[in-house]
């Protein structure tokens, strides 16, 4: 069993694979770490890629396009390690990029899962959108990071560089301790893809193992390299997996209320798609609503199961305040200046 398989889902990202590979195996060499390509069913040369370019990295073929979470979900259930590193094909490593997240796993056993701090490969300088140094939620469902609110990003000054809780690693580079992820079921395949490691990192807090962000390790993510930030598709996505992840996971006593808010927060945002012309995030919108209505029901069952495995309803890195009023009328742009809000 290897100590570590960094392994990579990729879709029709040939480009991405013979730009970013070379350098991930350059700085993976130590002992006990594998790399593993793990295709979903693409439609591209990816495979011809592999076999020509990298015939000594190990490729899981999988017979249809599951998403990012069942993607990985089937590739995961070959892979035998003690820990699982899911990276983005797009991602850029650093040298000695793995040490830091290992070392600290290694010697921190209550720690399900981390990530690195993750910068923005087209403006090196600034974070990243998709995980920044660490992730938190507000109670409404809205996430930030440290280095990025909503569509504020901050550049890397060092303000971010300590290693601390967080509610929420990123998916697009997440180190996670194979006995945790299968014993909390791994991702959710009905999310499909967007916030589905969301998901996962809240059952395992919930649960009582925690989740951190060690910003000595750094990767550069190029981003939107399947789904533009414009595309309705995943503003669709977003919205209803918010929804799915708020239902299976809010403690009994926040439910009916956290729900209701939302309810008229999502018809705000649907209106000022629509106020700008974008009727295409509006209609995006109105069909996550009903597509969470619909798979509501089925749900029941996992928010049962997580509601009675949940050993704490409070979890410090989900915040009380609204994220979108500290935001939007407070002109709260900064994780700094979020702090001390509750």
């Amino acid at each position: 069993m290897s100590k570590v398989a960094i392994v990579i889902l990729n879709w029709n990202g040939s480009a991405m694979l013979q730009k970013f590979l070379p350098k991930l195996i350059e700085y993976s060499t130590a002992d006990g770490v594998e790399i593993i390509v793990a295709d979903n069913s693409s439609t591209d040369n990816s495979l011809q890629v592999m076999k020509d370019n990298f015939p000594g990295i190990r490729t899981i073929v999988l017979d249809k396009n599951y998403g990012f979470a069942g993607g990985y979900n089937k590739a995961l259930a070959q892979v035998e390690a003690e820990y699982y590193l899911l990276l983005n094909s797009d991602i850029e490593v650093t040298q000695g990029w793995l040490d830091p997240m290992l070392q600290y796993m290694d010697s921190h056993a209550h720690v399900a899962a981390c990530q690195p701090k993750l910068m923005d490969y087209k403006d090196p300088a600034k974070f990243e959108y998709a995980g920044g140094s660490g992730g938190f939620m507000d109670r409404w469902g809205y996430m930030y990071c440290r280095g990025r609110v909503f569509d504020s990003i901050e550049t890397d000054n060092g303000q971010y560089d300590d290693i601390v809780p967080v509610f929420w690693a990123t998916g697009a580079s997440l180190l996670v301790r194979s006995a945790d992820f299968r014993a909390v079921g791994g991702l959710d395949d009905e999310f499909f893809a967007h916030q589905e490691e969301i998901d996962l990192c809240w059952r395992l807090r919930s649960r009582g193992r925690g989740i951190v962000v060690v910003p000595q390790s750094k990767v550069y993510h190029v981003g939107g390299a399947t789904l533009s930030s414009s595309n309705p598709y995943k503003t669709f996505l977003n919205f209803r997996n918010n929804l799915l992840l708020l239902y299976k996971n809010l403690p009994e006593k926040e439910l009916k209320k956290v729900m209701f808010v939302r309810f008229w927060l999502d018809m705000v945002a649907a209106a000022m798609f629509l106020l700008k012309l974008n009727t295409g995030d509006f209609k995006a919108v109105l069909r996550a609503r009903r597509a969470f209505r619909r798979m509501k029901p089925g749900f029941a069952e996992k928010r049962a199961e997580n509601i009675s495995k949940m050993v704490t309803d409070t979890i410090p890195e989900r915040s009380s305040f609204l994220l979108v009023w500290q935001y939007n009328v407070l002109g709260k742009r900064t994780f700094t200046a979020l702090q001390g809000q509750e």
